[in-house]
């Protein structure tokens, strides 16, 4: 992996730590489906924007992978996360969203986009320890509503595992640009009519409406658009590693902007968040050349 293409994996993962606190912000406003059709409309609108001043053409060719990857990497985690929202803290649902890494190696693989090896695995647990000592994860209550809440956020992590590989296929054909409006567009179209019945239920209030701007304009639409720039030039799996890094980020900005305080297990466990995303992307930096990836 080039120098560049990790650094945009650690932009990625510092936009992206910011998700989960700003989910916990406008869920219980919102509402899960609001707050998910709120969020993909500003995406879309977004992007559409971007489309008309680079005039890049709309997909529709690829109408069918366009539905299914809606679904799995934006109406379902987008509704699921939302929803897990009013029930977990942040900080355990970026932890359980790092086992998007273990669905996506092995969707990888079984899709030969990209090879299972040792390395890559240990990587996986490296990160999946390393998140852990970052939040410090303690005895949660295990109930209805925590347990379906888990769940929901393994869910979600998982349709972006088994998605990756598919959207690697796709940038082959289609302009990242163009692949990321078409998906939020179509997505848009599944999760309004959801998000309209839930209107009256909502809330708008000034915190709440600051965070879904930001979830939809730079996290979901601009980050999206990003991250499908970086699929196309590196392995599927290696394209995942930010989700490593995410809690790392999480735990910055609260610490920096909000206060609180740094748990005892950040060092350890971000020196193990490092090691998993250098084994997981192959990426070092003593080295001259890059490590080869499987052919596009």
């Amino acid at each position: 992996m080039k120098t560049r293409h990790f650094a945009q994996i650690v932009g990625l993962s510092a936009l992206w730590g910011a998700s989960f606190p700003l989910l916990r912000v406008a869920a219980p406003e919102l509402g899960p489906w609001m707050l998910a059709g709120a969020r993909v409309t500003l995406a879309t609108l977004t992007l559409a924007v971007i489309m008309r001043v680079l005039r890049h053409q709309w997909p529709w060719q690829e109408w069918r992978l366009l539905g299914l990857l809606s679904l799995l990497t934006v109406v379902l985690p987008f509704v699921l996360f939302s929803w897990a929202a009013l029930r977990l803290p942040a900080g355990y649902s970026a932890l359980l969203n790092t086992t998007a890494v273990l669905f996506g190696t092995l969707s990888a693989a079984w899709f030969k986009e990209d090879s299972l090896t040792r390395r890559k695995l240990l990587g996986c647990l490296c990160g999946a320890l390393g998140v852990g000592l970052i939040v410090q994860l303690g005895p949660v209550p295990i109930n209805a509503h925590t347990l379906s809440a888990a769940l929901a956020c393994v869910g979600a992590a998982a349709c972006y595992g088994f998605a990756t590989p598919l959207m690697k296929r796709l940038t082959q054909r289609l302009e990242p640009l163009s692949l990321a409006a078409g998906i939020h567009l179509m997505a848009m179209v599944v999760i309004l009519p959801g998000a309209l019945l839930s209107w009256p239920q909502a809330r708008f209030t000034a915190g709440g409406f600051a965070a879904v701007t930001v979830l939809g304009v730079l996290t979901s639409g601009l980050a999206y658009w990003v991250h499908l720039r970086i699929i196309r030039q590196v392995p599927p799996v290696a394209a995942m590693s930010p989700v490593f890094l995410i809690p790392v980020f999480g735990v910055t900005w609260g610490h920096l902007f909000l206060g609180e305080a740094l748990s005892s297990g950040i060092f350890a466990g971000g020196a193990l968040v490092l090691a998993a995303t250098a084994l997981v992307t192959g990426f070092n930096p003593l080295r001259s050349r890059p490590v080869a990836g499987p052919a596009p």
